[in-house]
C-alpha cells in the first residue's frame, strides 16, 4: 500500500493534515470522507516529504514546542493544542521541517494514538527519554504538569548551552584572528624581509635563521601541513569511534586539573536534573537512569551510570550505587542520600543540580577570565619573536658599520 500526504477540512471547517496508507488515491479519498474529512490536497507522501536529515526539531524548537504544548494542553484538548501549534508553525514558513514533524504527530493523535506513540513516529526529533516522560504523564493523568516540567528542563539546558557558547565565542575568535595574523606574517612578510639580508655576506643570528626557515616551510609546504593535520584529525576520529578508546580518553579528561571538574559537574548536573523530573513523574529509577544514558556525553561517566542502574536493579539504593560508581561529585551524593532518607529525592536532586550548575558557571567564568589574557600573551610573544628576529640582523649591521 502507498503512503499519502493529505490536507483536508473537518466538519467544523478547520484545516487538518496528515498521512495515511491506501492502495490508491480513490481509496485514500474514501478513507478520509469516511472520517468526515473533506480533502483539499492528496499527494503521494514521497512527493511532499521533507528529507530525513531535515525532519528533526532543533533543541530550541523542541523546547518551544514543549512549552506551547504544555500551555495549551492545560486548557484545551490535546488534539486542538497540536492543531494550533501546527497552524502557527506552518504560518512561519520555516524550512527546518518543523511543520512536517508537528503535522505528523498531530495526524497520529487525530487517528486515535496516544501522544507518546505519536511522538515515536518522529524518533529523530523526540528522543526515548522525552517519550518516556510523556508516557509517564499520560499514564498518571498529569500530562500538562509533566510537560511544564519537561519544558522547563529543555529551556534550562538550552540556556546553559547558550551561556557556554557565548562565553567561548570571544576566546575562539581571538585565537583564530591571532593565529591568522601570525601565519600571515610568517608566510608573506618574513620571506620578503629575509631577501634583504641575503647579500650582506654575514652570518645571520640563530633566531633569525630559525624564523626564516620556519617561514619558508609554511610558505612552501602549507598544503602538506594542512594534509597532515587533516590526516591526524581523521585518525583521531577513527580512534575515538572505538568505544574502549573513547572511554579511556574520556576517563583521562576527567583527571585534568580544571577541565575535569568542569566536565564532571556539567554532566552530573544534567543527570541530576533529568533524574529528578523522572522521579517526580513516578518513573522507576532504573528506567530513568537507563533512559538518561544517551544524554551523557562523557563515556566514562556513562559507563559508571549504567553500572549504577545494574546495581539498583539488584537491590541497592541510589546512594549506595552512586558511592560505588565513584564518579559523581560528593555534594550530589550527599544530597541524594538526604533525599532518600527524607522521602524527597526529586527535590534534593533538583537542588543538587542547581548547586552544581552554579559551581560550573563560576568555574567557567574564572577559567575564561584567565584564558583570554593567556591567548594574548602567547600570540604577543610569537609576534615579539618575529619582530626580534628581524631587528637582530639590522642591529648587527649597524654595529659592523660603526666598527
Amino acid at each position: 500500500m502507498a503512503e499519502w500526504a493529505w490536507a483536508a477540512l473537518d466538519a467544523a471547517g478547520q484545516p487538518r493534515r496528515g498521512r495515511l496508507s491506501a492502495a490508491s488515491r480513490e481509496a485514500a479519498r474514501a478513507a478520509l470522507l469516511g472520517r468526515k474529512l473533506f480533502p483539499t490536497s492528496l499527494e503521494p507522501a514521497a512527493a511532499s516529504a521533507v528529507p530525513t536529515a531535515r525532519r528533526r526539531l532543533k533543541p530550541a524548537t523542541l523546547a518551544l514546542f514543549t512549552r506551547q504544548l504544555a500551555t495549551l494542553a492545560a486548557v484545551v484538548p490535546l488534539e486542538e493544542a497540536l492543531r494550533t501549534i501546527r497552524i502557527q508553525t506552518e504560518g512561519e514558513a520555516r524550512r527546518d521541517g518543523a511543520a512536517d514533524v508537528i503535522a505528523s504527530v498531530h495526524a497520529a493523535v487525530v487517528e486515535g494514538r496516544r501522544l507518546s506513540d505519536a511522538l515515536a513516529l518522529e524518533p529523530a526529533s523526540f528522543p526515548p527519554l522525552y517519550r518516556a516522560m510523556v508516557a509517564a504523564g499520560e499514564g498518571a493523568g498529569t500530562l500538562p504538569g509533566l510537560l511544564e516540567r519537561l519544558a522547563a528542563l529543555l529551556e534550562r539546558q538550552a540556556e546553559l548551552r547558550g551561556k557556554l557558547q557565548a562565553a567561548l565565542a570571544y576566546p575562539a575568535a581571538l585565537t583564530v584572528v591571532a593565529t591568522l595574523a601570525v601565519t600571515a606574517l610568517m608566510a608573506f612578510v618574513v620571506p620578503r624581509i629575509a631577501e634583504q639580508f641575503a647579500d650582506i655576506g654575514q652570518s645571520l643570528p640563530l633566531l633569525t635563521r630559525l624564523v626564516v626557515g620556519l617561514s619558508h616551510l609554511i610558505a612552501g609546504w602549507w598544503w602538506l601541513m594542512a594534509l597532515a593535520l587533516a590526516g591526524a584529525a581523521a585518525l583521531a576520529a577513527r580512534a575515538l569511534a572505538d568505544p574502549a578508546t573513547r572511554r579511556r580518553v574520556d576517563a583521562r579528561a576527567l583527571t585534568l586539573p580544571v577541565a575535569g571538574r568542569l566536565i564532571r559537574n556539567w554532566q552530573a548536573a544534567r543527570l541530576a536534573r533529568t533524574l529528578a523530573m523522572m522521579v517526580a513523574s513516578r518513573l522507576p529509577i532504573v528506567d530513568g537512569l537507563r533512559l538518561t544514558l544517551p544524554t551523557i556525553g562523557n563515556h566514562e561517566i556513562r559507563a559508571r551510570v549504567a553500572q549504577m542502574a545494574d546495581d539498583i536493579s539488584e537491590g541497592a539504593s541510589l546512594t549506595a550505587a552512586m558511592k560505588r560508581a565513584a564518579v559523581l561529585p560528593p555534594l550530589l551524593v550527599a544530597m541524594a542520600a538526604g533525599g532518600e532518607s527524607a522521602g524527597r529525592l526529586d527535590v534534593m536532586l533538583e537542588r543538587g543540580a542547581d548547586a552544581l550548575e552554579r559551581e560550573h558557571d563560576a568555574a567557567t567564568r574564572a577559567a575564561l577570565a584567565l584564558l583570554e589574557p593567556a591567548i594574548i600573551l602567547v600570540m604577543g610573544g610569537a609576534v615579539a619573536v618575529i619582530v626580534l628576529s628581524i631587528l637582530l640582523p639590522i642591529l648587527q649591521l649597524e654595529s659592523l658599520a660603526s666598527a
